[in-house]
């Protein structure tokens, strides 16, 4: 019953989203075409509820330019201030609501991650794939990029070992305070973690 009101919740705070900011989504993608061309989604292959890999959309916010050896140059120098602004304004995460009723994530969960990082997460965080991946979560009001892989993580693994429609409810207004606030948000790609495989990797302590 809780899992068919949660889905319920999604379908209908999707659907009412995507109406409401339907203006912003269409100047978004004309700004997309205008300053970077076609395609306008960035898509993604992310893991979700039990590991099943999934095709996430995201607004555009970087263009493809190579180096000389036809290879992508850094995230820092292929952002566009269009990119930037998008994501400062969390507007790049709006086409995901499409995935929302697609029903492969819901409004609040953990965020999707790279496929890459599934081998590096211990047996406990291996818990934040016994949930749909969310738009929102408890990670996201809690410091969002702030936070190291450790805490983020933990935060994920919290939320569903925790999870309930209040919980949710709560997630979901707090995260409308955050985004009207610009809290915890770094658009710039030189700011980012270093990924979760990579870090681990250096580190001496293999996941148990």
């Amino acid at each position: 019953m809780k899992l068919t009101l949660k889905r319920l919740i999604d379908i209908f705070g999707a659907v009412t989203v995507l109406l409401a900011t339907a203006p912003v989504m269409v100047l978004a993608a004309i700004g997309i075409l205008v300053t970077m061309g076609r395609p306008v989604l960035f898509r993604q292959e992310r893991p979700g509820l039990g590991d099943e890999i999934f095709t996430l959309f995201k607004f555009r916010t970087m263009h493809d330019s190579c180096d000389h050896e036809g290879r992508l140059l850094p995230e820092e120098k292929r952002m566009t201030p269009l990119g930037q602004l998008l994501r400062r304004l969390s507007v790049d995460e709006l086409p995901q609501l499409f995935n929302v009723l697609r029903g492969e994530m819901s409004l609040v969960g953990p965020r999707p991650l790279w496929p890459r990082y599934l081998p590096y997460y211990t047996e406990r965080e291996h818990l934040r794939h016994s949930v749909k991946p969310g738009i929102t979560g408890w990670a996201q009001i809690n410091g969002r990029n702030n936070l190291a892989w450790s805490e983020r993580l933990s935060f994920d693994v919290w939320y569903a070992e925790h999870q309930s429609l209040l919980l949710d409810l709560r997630i979901l207004f707090l995260t409308f305070i955050r985004v009207l606030q610009g809290r915890d948000v770094d658009p710039d790609p030189r700011n980012n973690l270093v990924p979760l495989d990579e870090e681990r990797k250096r580190s001496a302590t293999p996941p148990l």
